[in-house]
């Protein structure tokens, strides 16, 4: 699983599924530079991305080295903010909904937008049907901060009120192996070094 690259508003507003947001030139270099580390990745299957713009560009790149096109899996989708997509992050900060966002988040729903736990089971299942479809490949997936935080606490066997605690960086390589014992966590926010020797031990 791969984080979409930087955006002209990464870390200043809450985007969503706003349309229209696109890779600021930093974003774009990290979308070439992680499209060189997953190059060294063998037995690729597939791979897929997020519909929203920032996604699909972040894909790009990788898509080309690959000589492989991009799979759009509306699974993939950043959770649904609702009514606080495209508000600032400052100001939503100040809300006493923030601490239940960061502190509880299974119970938390964004006002006529998606829950938390919603969003966990949409990305788990949609990995899940993926890996069933691509059994014994390798497939990389562009999608966004929370949803790949939520799958990666589910792999881990953490609860949805712990998944804060993740760090997903922009352009960061999260990567689960799955298994008939169920999935291993191999690396969580890789953002630099060698993919090519990622498996389980």
């Amino acid at each position: 699983m791969v984080r979409h690259g930087k955006t002209p508003s990464t870390g200043k507003i809450l985007p969503g599924r706003a349309k229209g947001l696109r890779l600021s030139d930093i974003g774009k270099q990290e979308a070439i530079d992680v499209a060189q580390r997953l190059s060294n990745l063998k037995n690729i299957s597939a791979i897929y991305a997020s519909p929203l713009e920032r996604a699909r560009e972040t894909a790009a790149p990788t898509a080309k080295l690959l000589n492989q096109k991009v799979i759009i899996e509306k699974g993939l989708l950043e959770c649904d903010f609702g009514d606080w997509t495209g508000k600032e992050l400052s100001k939503l900060m100040k809300l006493p909904e923030w601490s239940t966002v960061q502190r509880a988040p299974s119970t938390f729903r964004f006002p006529k937008g998606e829950s938390f736990t919603e969003m966990q089971t949409r990305m788990t299942t949609t990995l899940d049907t993926l890996r069933i479809k691509h059994s014994g490949g390798v497939v990389i997936c562009f999608s966004h901060a929370d949803p790949i935080k939520a799958a990666v606490a589910h792999a881990m066997g953490t609860h949805l009120d712990l998944f804060q605690r993740i760090v997903i960086s922009t352009c960061s390589v999260s990567a689960v192996s799955y298994s008939t014992f169920g999935p291993v966590v191999l690396t969580v926010n890789s953002t630099g070094g060698d993919l090519s020797e990622l498996r389980m031990s």
